[in-house]
């Protein structure tokens, strides 16, 4: 059975560091915790961790019933659900939802083409940086839902924003175990092939790799050529399951975009 969990002790951490989607699920947790509605944890009689966190459904572990998750994702109708291919897997035939695949990238730093530390804005405003994503991505979270939350992930040293000249944006999602997820990566629509995503990706592979991390980044087929084409490499795939929604919903904010 799939049940609430409000005592974060309840939770295996040691479990959930082992996998990108058990490290993001524990980010969340150790930023908000379990107090939060629109911040939910559930873990099932096996072990298995599921977050609800605003339009997005994430899973962790192998074991999970099919008819009780198919139930759960019925009764709470995320837009994205991403995690554990097993559970996935299991959730491919569900009605309303379309199967997209996604590679998992490691940033290889390039030696020879890095940025200087001064050309890069490691604390830029946020309004500045909203500017930039919501150019890019037309799905992106409403204002006052994406600051809320970026802002509050960075005091407590869960992300890092950073910006090149301006125009160009990319976030540490988070840094566990000396693993980093790297994603919300845009270019203002008059910058854009200028070189200056390619320039601060290189810079930001080379900035991690210095301190021995490793760090990953999502992309969808749409845009697996442009993160060959930098020099990284491929570190895994996986599908994700996205609901297909009338342009008329309200609720359409939230879906997933092509660097997430």
């Amino acid at each position: 059975m799939i049940n609430h969990i409000e005592d974060s002790l309840l939770i295996d951490r040691e479990v959930l560091v082992k996998s990108c989607q058990g490290r993001k699920i524990l980010s969340y947790l150790d930023a908000y915790g379990t107090a939060y509605d629109f911040c939910r944890f559930y873990r099932n009689d096996k072990g298995c961790v599921i977050l609800l966190i605003n339009s997005t459904m994430l899973l962790d572990g192998e074991s999970f019933d099919p008819d009780e998750l198919s139930m759960f994702v019925h009764m709470y109708r995320p837009f994205r659900i991403e995690g554990s291919q097993q559970g996935i897997k299991m959730l491919s035939g569900i009605s309303g939802y379309r199967k997209l695949h996604r590679t998992i990238f490691q940033l290889v730093p390039d030696r020879g083409n890095a940025l200087d530390d001064d050309d890069i804005n490691t604390s830029p405003q946020l309004d500045d940086i909203y500017a930039i994503l919501a150019d890019g991505f037309p799905n992106l979270l409403d204002y006052p839902m994406w600051l809320a939350d970026t802002s509050h992930r960075i005091r407590h040293g869960i992300s890092r924003v950073f910006s090149y000249n301006g125009t160009t944006t990319a976030s540490v999602i988070y840094d566990i175990n000396d693993y980093v997820l790297v994603g919300q990566v845009a270019t203002l629509t008059e910058a854009r092939g200028s070189g200056y995503a390619r320039k601060l990706l290189n810079w930001l592979a080379g900035y991690l790799d210095s301190q021995g991390k490793t760090s990953l980044l999502y992309a969808l087929d749409t845009r697996e050529s442009f993160y060959r084409e930098i020099g990284f490499k491929e570190y895994s795939s996986e599908y994700v399951l996205e609901r297909i929604v009338d342009n008329n919903e309200s609720a359409v904010k939230g879906k997933l975009t092509v660097n997430d």
